[in-house]
C-alpha cells in the first residue's frame, strides 16, 4: 500500500551551506516519493552558487520555490515578513510545515499555529540544525534565543535533531521536548562514497566551508603561520567558500605574509574541492552534524577535525583522533603531523571510511523524517507490512514502512 501523499512546505531563512544541502536533498527525495513539496527561503541571502542550486531544485517541487526577505537578527521587520509568509503558506494548504534553523523554525511554528487556529490540520515540525543551540546560555543573546525556544516549545508537533549532541543541547538549554521526536543523521548519496584522488599539483591543506569565525578559518590561517615560523616555509593551502568574514580573512593572510602560500576560491561542490589538496581541515568551534565531515570521510580524504557537536558520532571508535576546538597549538601539531607522515593520513582516511555507518544516507534520512510526518497525521504501520524494526521513540534506526491513516490530529 502506498503511503498517503502529503503537501509539505519547508521554511529556511538562509539558503546556504549545509542547511541548504539538507533541505535540498530532503525535498527532492520527498517529491520523488510522490509528495507535493515546496520551499520558502530568504531573498537577500545566497551567492550565485547557492542560487544555482535553488534553480536546479525548482523543477522538482510542485509547490514551488519562493523567496521573501528574512533578516537574521530579530527586528521589527519580522512582523511584515511573517504576514507575507503567512499569506503565501496559507494558500499552499500544507499538511506539514517544516522549519529549519532558528528563524525558519520560528516562522513555521507561529504560522502553523495560526493555520491550526483557523481549523487546518497543519503539523508544525522543527529542526534546529545547531542554530540558536550554539549560543551560550549564560550570555544575553543566548538567554534571549533560548527563551524564545521555550516559548515555541508548546507550538511544536515534531522535533528532528541531526545528532545526539543536538538533542542533548536542546534538553539542557531549552528543556525536554514535548513533541514527537526523532534523531535523524544527515545523509549522502551513493555516488559520494566513491574515493576522490587529489590532483598532481594539489596543495597541502584545504579549508572548505562558511567564512565565519564559528567555523574556524582564522584558526586555520594562524596554524599555517605557526608552521612557517617553525620551519621557515608555509604549507600551500586553499580556502574554499564564502561568508561574512571573507575580507577579514584575506586581510589576515596579507598581514601574516601568507599570500604566496594561501589562495582563496569561491564556493564549489565539495568533491571538486577535495581534488585541490591532500588534507582537509575542519577547525570548527561549533557544529551540529556537518556535511563537510561526512563528505570528506566518504570521499576517503585525510581529515583533521575538532571534537564539536555530532562530529564524534561520525568518527565512532576513532573519535580520539579529534582535536580540541579553539586550541591553535593542537591544530598546528595535527597539521604538522599530516605534513610529516602523509601515508599515515591516507591509512587513517581508509579506516574512517570503512566504519562510516549506513545510517548516513539520503534515503534513510528522508524515510525517517517522512515517517515522523505520517505519524503526526494519524498514520500507523499496516499489520504485516512494516519493513523497519523501529518506528517510535527517539531512535535513529529504521527502514521504509507502509502506513495507513487512522485519524487526524
Amino acid at each position: 500500500m502506498t503511503p498517503t501523499p502529503m503537501r509539505i512546505v519547508h521554511c529556511v531563512r538562509a539558503p546556504v551551506g549545509g542547511i541548504l544541502r539538507h533541505v535540498r536533498d530532503l525535498a527532492t527525495a520527498q517529491a520523488a516519493a510522490g509528495h507535493d513539496v515546496g520551499l520558502i527561503c530568504d531573498s537577500i541571502t545566497g551567492s550565485a552558487f547557492d542560487l544555482q542550486q535553488l534553480e536546479e531544485l525548482k523543477p522538482h517541487l510542485s509547490l514551488g520555490v519562493e523567496r521573501f526577505p528574512m533578516k537574521r537578527q530579530l527586528t521589527i521587520q519580522d512582523l511584515s515578513a511573517t504576514w507575507a509568509l503567512y499569506k503565501h503558506i496559507r494558500d499552499l494548504k500544507p499538511d506539514i510545515l517544516h522549519g529549519h534553523g532558528a528563524k525558519g523554525g520560528a516562522y513555521a511554528r507561529l504560522i502553523g499555529t495560526v493555520l491550526r487556529l483557523r481549523g487546518k490540520k497543519t503539523a508544525r515540525v522543527y529542526c534546529p540544525h545547531g542554530g540558536s543551540l550554539h549560543y551560550d546560555p549564560h550570555r544575553l543573546e543566548g538567554r534571549i534565543y533560548h527563551t524564545i525556544e521555550r516559548f515555541l516549545r508548546p507550538l511544536t508537533d515534531g522535533l528532528i535533531f541531526v545528532s545526539d549532541y543536538e538533542n542533548a543541547a536542546y534538553e539542557s538549554k531549552v528543556g525536554r521536548p514535548r513533541a514527537l521526536t526523532r534523531i535523524v543523521y544527515n545523509g549522502l548519496t551513493p555516488a559520494e562514497f566513491n574515493k576522490v584522488e587529489p590532483r598532481a599539483d594539489a596543495a597541502d591543506f584545504l579549508y572548505i566551508g562558511m567564512l565565519r569565525d564559528l567555523k574556524g578559518p582564522d584558526l586555520f590561517i594562524e596554524a599555517l603561520y605557526n608552521i612557517r615560523l617553525k620551519t621557515g616555509k608555509a604549507p600551500q593551502a586553499v580556502i574554499v567558500g564564502e561568508g561574512p568574514d571573507a575580507e577579514r580573512y584575506k586581510t589576515m593572510v596579507d598581514k601574516l605574509d601568507l599570500s604566496g602560500s594561501v589562495r582563496f576560491e569561491g564556493p564549489m561542490r565539495a568533491r571538486e574541492a577535495f581534488e585541490m589538496a591532500r588534507t582537509v581541515v575542519v577547525p570548527s568551534r561549533a557544529e551540529a552534524m556537518p556535511y563537510i565531515i561526512l563528505e570528506t570521510v566518504a570521499a576517503e580524504r585525510p581529515l583533521i577535525a575538532t571534537r564539536v557537536g555530532g562530529v564524534p558520532e561520525i568518527f565512532g571508535r576513532y573519535a580520539n583522533r579529534l582535536i580540541e576546538p579553539g586550541h591553535i597549538g593542537k591544530l598546528t601539531i595535527a597539521m604538522e603531523e599530516a605534513l610529516a607522515n602523509p601515508k599515515a593520513q591516507e591509512a587513517h582516511a581508509k579506516e574512517l571510511r570503512s566504519c562510516l555507518a549506513e545510517t548516513f544516507s539520503v534515503e534513510l534520512m528522508s524515510d525517517r523524517i517522512t515517517t515522523l510526518y505520517q505519524e503526526l497525521h494519524g498514520l500507523k504501520p499496516i499489520d504485516g507490512q512494516a519493513l523497519g524494526t523501529k518506528t517510535l521513540g527517539n531512535d535513529i534506526a529504521g527502514a521504509p514502512t507502509a502506513f495507513a491513516r487512522t485519524g487526524n490530529r
